[in-house]
């Protein structure tokens, strides 16, 4: 699998809730960065987060655009989905990946369009 069909695979994963197949994508040390969390270090916090911690009830990312290069990517796209507490978002995100040599996610970080500042 290339660097490119990782990514995408890393977003059908989530899409479906695949979380024990997700966490395999990333190293066992991998960051995990996203605005209003801590940052997420090791499989066991990525997945604790994807499993109680994460607000997102159900949804789906479409992606516009990835450029990889080198041991690194970027990621632009949206997501269309409902929170837990029931509310429906639609919003722009980029995120921007680091790999292993083994070709797992080093590091991830996420930013949200959103009218904050």
């Amino acid at each position: 699998m290339n660097t490119e069909q990782h990514i995408r695979r890393y977003y059908e994963l989530v899409d479906v809730g695949d979380v024990p197949a997700l966490v395999e994508l990333f190293d066992h040390d991998a960051v995990y960065r996203r605005p209003g969390y801590d940052p997420l270090v090791g499989r066991t916090e990525l997945e604790r987060f994807y499993r109680e911690q994460r607000v997102i009830r159900e949804g789906r990312h479409t992606l516009s655009t990835t450029l990889v290069h080198a041991d690194g990517a970027a990621v632009h796209g949206t997501f269309e989905g409902t929170l837990h507490d029931g509310r429906s978002v639609s919003l722009r995100f980029a995120d921007f990946f680091t790999f292993t040599d083994t070709g797992r996610f080093r590091s991830r970080d996420t930013f949200f369009y959103a009218p904050l500042v």
